[in-house]
């Protein structure tokens, strides 16, 4: 066990590049190099966000976020459907089937851009990642901060550019099959629809990669706990510091718990109407009139998944330091207990007893007035049997605490583990049946 303490009562330390620049002489120039890489993986990561319109913090941002929204995501798709004439359209039934693929997407776009501009607007991306935890800390956390954001960002790439080109062939088949006044009107209206339906995609994708990104940044820090309690003994900074970990994941449930119900619920409710809509269809379903309503689903259903894969994630990652918790002091507990025939005494280091070896005492060279002060020889004392005792109560009281406070990502109490992915599973299965039930109907000649 070692002496290394965290503490956790003092503000961590200020970052230069995102407050002030006079405070870079008091860092050294590898904590300055850690911090400018930080700064500019975040700084890159609020571009993005503020070209897809996530940025509002002022009264122009606001407008012109949602104006933008507003003209691309919902007025481009409508108008283009609305007015434009093709042959089949009406055959296909393609303008009612698309005008709720696009009310749902809209739906869904428009719940990630309300909640994640409010969090972002309120704390700064900064605060909002929990970034100032890892300053001052050593240089393993910054870098791990910097390949996750990485690593996030890859995996939107990987998970919406197949939803992209999904989409691109299936508007190519449209046009293919469903003949407008010219080519050129063709190629616009592809242009279009398929320029609104990346936006709006995006910007959903987007929200669940963001949350993705802070659940697995404090996964980061949930290893490094693991860590402490293979080096430090001193039970009262454990549970500091796993107050700590409770702390900021109850603010992440609390910040996400609403982008979280009304994604599943915004999901959910299109996902039913598209399976009324093409099992109540008595004509045909095919690429040209039901395509849309595949790769918009592929598209919500990942954002689904990716936000409960985070959080499961996280939960897991809490529910586990209880078992290092356990196992940690049945150790401790177990090799003390081997030792326990033998005197112990108090070791500096831990606090805990260690064996002395009753040999030595034996081996040294006495004189003949020395035997006779041999039965004042140091053995264990009250104070020393106490000692012991109460190390093995705080390492009991702190298994304990865990066991009853394991943490996690929660929806107004409800832990998202995989007890709550089984449950949502369930109850879309029993939708699903629902919606079969009284669409499909076989009849008999």
């Amino acid at each position: 066990m070692g002496d290394t303490h965290i503490q956790i009562d003092k503000p961590p330390l200020p970052t230069p590049l995102l407050n002030s620049t006079q405070n870079q002489a008091n860092h050294q120039p590898e904590s300055l190099d850690r911090d400018i890489d930080l700064h500019r993986a975040l700084q890159r990561l609020e571009t993005f966000l503020t070209f897809l319109g996530f940025n509002q913090s002022t009264v122009s941002s606001f407008v012109l976020s949602w104006t933008v929204f507003t003209l691309v995501g919902v007025v481009l798709p409508v108008s283009i459907l609305e007015l434009s004439q093709c042959s089949g359209c009406e055959k296909y039934q393609i303008k009612d089937f698309e005008l709720e693929i696009v009310a749902s997407q809209a739906c869904l776009a428009a719940v990630s851009l309300i909640c994640l501009s409010h969090n972002l607007r309120k704390y700064g991306i900064r605060k909002f990642l929990f970034v100032d935890r890892c300053s001052g800390y050593s240089a393993h956390l910054t870098k791990a901060y910097i390949q996750q954001i990485k690593n996030s960002i890859r995996l939107l790439v990987l998970s919406s550019l197949p939803c992209f080109i999904l989409k691109f062939v299936r508007e190519v088949i449209r046009i293919c099959n469903v003949q407008h006044e010219s080519w050129w009107l063709s190629a616009a209206i592809l242009f279009g629809l398929t320029v609104s339906w990346i936006y709006v995609s995006t910007i959903s994708l987007s929200a669940s990669i963001l949350f993705h990104i802070i659940c697995n940044l404090q996964v980061i820090h949930f290893a490094d706990y693991a860590k402490l309690l293979e080096r430090e003994s001193d039970v009262l900074v454990l549970i500091e510091e796993h107050i700590l970990l409770r702390y900021h994941l109850s603010k992440i449930s609390h910040r996400f718990r609403i982008f979280l119900l009304l994604q599943f619920t915004v999901v959910t409710t299109s996902q039913c109407m598209s399976l009324f809509r093409t099992t109540g269809y008595r004509g045909l379903i095919t690429a040209v009139n039901g395509g849309d309503f595949a790769v918009s689903s592929v598209v919500q259903v990942a954002g689904i998944i990716l936000s409960l894969h985070a959080a499961t994630r996280i939960s897991h990652r809490a529910l586990a330091i209880a078992s290092l918790a356990s196992r940690w002091h049945a150790m401790v507990t177990c090799t003390s207990s081997d030792s326990s025939h033998s005197p112990p005494r108090v070791s500096s280091s831990s606090g805990n007893l260690e064996v002395a070896n009753p040999q030595k005492l034996l081996n040294i060279n006495y004189s003949e007035s020395d035997l006779e002060s041999l039965d004042y020889i140091s053995m264990p004392t009250n104070t020393q049997l106490e000692s012991y005792m109460v190390s093995y109560q705080k390492r009991q009281s702190f298994v304990l605490y865990l066991q009853n406070n394991p943490g996690g990502i929660t929806i107004f109490g409800w832990t998202v583990d995989r007890a709550l992915v089984n449950t949502i599973f369930f109850i879309q299965l029993t939708l699903v049946t629902f919606v079969l039930g009284k669409t499909l109907v076989f009849t008999s000649k």
